[in-house]
């Protein structure tokens, strides 16, 4: 161990006999077990009850229920859906992707009958849960749940825009769109205005510029519109329909189901499909925003006493949702489900645990009960504006470049216009039923071309090689002539049996005419053969990076060298090794013209018209042991990388004069917009070697220079007050492995000093990972704990991991 790393002093209170001694690196002992809320809880759960108020009201009033049922489903999604459910900090209630098939429900049976199908869709979900097959909802295509959003918001917004405009709204969008030109034409000035207001504040409040923005942005941007709506229409005496709440007792609660049978069983489905699909996707989301937050991951000091949030149970959030929708339906309330706007404020503002969520549902009790008279100054108008905008916001410009880049736009345009004209349900079947076309379509659709090249017949397979294809496969064989050389080049992942006979009867039929035959290609199991233009080579197209040497053959100019021999690895003289290296160059990029670049360059063409767009910012050594798109299994366009000695992340203010890795950095996350960054180090890293050997003073070479932002990492490893970083079942190596894993979790707080980083996490628009990688172990360590606890878990290579 090296003199750099610390030795632990002795406290003398050790010798005490009678004091209760703690084994090191074990978890403190578990005090007395009694109930408390922390102070983040506290102050989240009302931020989220400021924004839930006026959306649950507004959400009551575009289905056309009691405004009393908003407020129930609220209540009862914080306190039931908050405590028995399996994600902790997502938030329950009324949600604006309901309203459509609630509002449907109450037109064709009533109040009393949808409640009673709530209830019926609670205890389905219950018995979901109870089969375990929550994670079977997450295989529906993302394209499809956006479009149904979509289609929702779509239909959300048209239906409020006549309340908006003073007028009332017709039961399908058709009637609404068709109504128009005459609510145009008799539109209330006090309604519109009302409503232009909600909208103005609703969209300036979050862009208040300066510090006086950053206080006042703490108050909901809903609760700001609504409240100044109010008191605006208050104080200029306006004469508009407003909330009216009747009297609790006469509130009505859930009644016998009545109608036919078919027509209530497929209620109950669609209900139970919109509100289990949007829970268990918001509860993903949820997990998605607490990875941003270091203290919920590991409990670190100042997060609250255990405060440890793990990954959502999506079989247990199931069955919180169908306990809240038989509570909701049962009390006279509106489906329940996950919300995204309330659960996203909800990390945001810091809460720690689901003691927020039940507490906000607490606080709309409350509300419901003694704010009655103030709630029945708010215009009608004004609701129905912010419950239009949700719609609108629904409406999600990121999705429709997401299902743009995967080539799902039918399937989101079907879903959509599929639940805008039928509904939901009907909608949802139109989508998966043009996802399953489109799936099929891109299994069967092969593309197979022929041409000759200097004497050599080339087959090129696109796709995946079925029985559909064989006729158009064995037309493009029987073009080569016979004695001639062919390639076959495979381009796809899949061969069934067909196929695969197919083509390896022409391939003896053709060797035995005199002819060659070579096969190419990517699927597993194809045999390879060598080109015969580079034979005295034994690389493959992805073993570049092996660092291997090719044998070439014995030429008299290289026997005349000195020191040449004709032994491998043998000393060649600098010409010599000038003329190795550029061979090798020029071979190497040949390799790619012949093998990578006719597979991507449709890909590099798409990148090159749309420009790049990656996912994250990968910071990591220059060291040449590292390749990035190897260990992260990326591509053209997936990463974004800065590479330089030791991975280190200069603190702003301290480049003195290189402002590259901040630059970078700033260009990554103010303009590429991506959504997380890691800082991966790496064993033997030769710049963590030379700060543990450097000694104070000498010449200060530009290597040295550079690597004085890496002594905060050398003075966190010496620091008896703070836990070491520590790989997950093994203790480090040396002293070198220690300081590179200290190295990575300090680099993380100095990205966390820069300004644009900690806007974008701030924002909840950004996440930030420690990745560690064992070169001579090739495994990977993914930082889980935060700065007091930086504990590096192994990377399983499990086959169920997600893409």
């Amino acid at each position: 161990m090296s003199a750099c790393v610390p030795t632990r002093a002795t406290d003398p209170s050790d010798s005490n006999p009678t004091r209760r001694v703690h084994p090191p690196h074990s978890p403190p002992p578990t005090p007395p077990r009694r109930f408390r809320i922390a102070g983040a809880d506290v102050s989240a759960s009302i931020a989220v009850f400021l924004i839930a108020l006026p959306l649950s009201l507004g959400i009551a009033l575009a289905t056309g229920a009691p405004l009393q049922a908003g407020l129930v489903a609220a209540a009862v999604g914080g306190i039931v859906a908050g405590r028995l459910g399996g994600s902790p900090l997502q938030v329950s209630g009324p949600a604006a992707g309901l309203t459509v098939v609630t509002a449907d429900l109450i037109h064709r049976y009533g109040w009393r009958t949808t409640c009673a199908i709530t209830v019926l869709a609670g205890v389905v979900q219950l018995g979901l849960g109870c089969l375990r097959v929550a994670r079977t909802a997450l295989a529906v295509s993302p394209a499809i749940v956006h479009g149904m959003l979509a289609g929702i918001g779509v239909t959300i917004a048209v239906a409020q825009l006549h309340i908006v405009l003073g007028g009332t709204p017709q039961s399908s969008v058709l009637d609404n769109l068709r109504g128009l030109p005459a609510q145009l034409a008799r539109l209330q000035p006090a309604a519109v205005s009302v409503s232009v207001l909600t909208l103005a504040l609703l969209l300036l409040w979050p862009r208040v510029p300066g510090r006086a923005g950053q206080l006042l942005r703490r108050i909901p941007a809903a609760l700001v519109a609504v409240a100044g709506a109010t008191a605006a229409a208050s104080f200029a005496g306006l004469t508009l329909p407003k909330v009216d709440l009747p009297s609790w007792s006469s509130h009505a609660l859930a009644g016998l189901p009545e109608g036919p049978v078919l027509g209530l069983a497929a209620a109950v489905l669609t209900t139970t499909l919109v509100c289990s699909v949007q829970s268990l996707l918001g509860a993903v989301a949820v997990d998605k925003l607490v990875a941003g937050r270091p203290d919920l991951i590991s409990g670190a000091p100042g997060s609250g006493r255990g405060a440890r949030v793990g990954r959502s149970d999506l079989n247990r959030e199931l069955l919180g949702q169908g306990a809240a929708n038989i509570v909701s339906g049962t009390l006279g309330g509106l489906p329940v489900a996950g919300v995204a706007v309330r659960s996203s404020a909800n990390v945001q503002a810091g809460a720690v645990s689901r003691n927020s969520t039940v507490l906000h549902g607490v606080l709309v009790v409350i509300a419901a009960l003694l704010m009655v008279p103030v709630l029945e100054f708010i215009p009608l108008a004004s609701l129905a504006a912010l419950v239009m905008a949700v719609g609108i916001q629904m409406v999600s410009l990121h999705h429709i470049r997401t299902v743009t880049r995967h080539r799902e736009v039918p399937v989101y345009a079907v879903t959509t216009l599929g639940v805008v004209l039928f509904g939901v349900l009907e909608g949802v079947t139109l989508g998966v039923a043009v996802a399953v076309g489109v799936a099929l379509h891109r299994l069967t659709r092969t593309r197979i071309t022929h041409h000759e090249r200097e004497g050599v017949h080339h087959v090129h397979v696109r796709g995946q090689l079925t029985f559909l294809a064989v006729p158009r496969l064995s037309r493009a064989l029987h073009l080569i002539p016979h004695g001639a050389d062919a390639v076959v080049e495979l381009d796809g992942s899949f061969m069934d049996h067909a196929a695969y006979e197919s083509l390896q009867d022409w391939q003896k039929t053709h060797t035995a005419q005199g002819g060659s035959v070579e096969l190419t290609g990517r699927r597993p199991g194809t045999r390879i053969a060598e080109p015969s233009d580079s034979a005295h080579c034994r690389c493959r197209p992805w073993t570049p990076w092996r660092n291997h040497q090719c044998e070439r053959p014995y030429t008299p100019s290289a026997a005349g060298h000195p020191g040449a021999s004709g032994e491998p690895g043998a000393a060649q003289g600098p010409s010599a090794g000038r003329e190795s290296s550029g061979h090798e160059l020029a071979r190497g990029i040949s390799a790619f013209q012949r093998n990578t670049a006719p597979i991507v360059r449709g890909e590099l063409a798409r990148l090159a018209r749309e420009g790049q767009q990656p996912d994250q910012l990968f910071l990591t050594c220059a060291d040449s042991r590292l390749v990035t798109s190897m260990i992260t299994s990326s591509g053209p366009g997936d990463l974004f990388v800065v590479r330089n000695v030791g991975n280190l992340v200069p603190l702003p203010g301290e480049e003195s004069g290189d402002d590259s890795v901040a630059a970078a950095i700033e260009y990554a996350v103010d303009v590429l917009k991506v959504r997380s960054i890691t800082v991966c180090g790496h064993s033997g890293c030769g710049a963590m070697q030379a700060l543990l050997t450097s000694e104070p003073g000498g010449t200060r070479t530009p290597l040295q220079r550079w690597l004085r932002h890496g002594l905060p990492s050398l003075e966190r490893m010496a620091d008896d007050t703070r836990p070491w970083a520590r790989l997950a079942g093994r203790a480090p190596a040396d002293a070198v492995e220690q300081l590179c894993l200290t190295n990575v979790v300090q680099q993380l707080e100095h990205l966390s000093a820069h300004e644009s980083v900690a806007r974008a996490l701030r924002e909840g628009e950004l996440e930030l990972h420690g990745m560690y990688f064992h070169v001579g172990e090739a495994q990977a360590y993914l930082l889980t704990g935060a700065d007091g606890d930086g504990l590096f878990d192994h990377v399983e290579a499990a086959a169920d991991l997600p893409a």
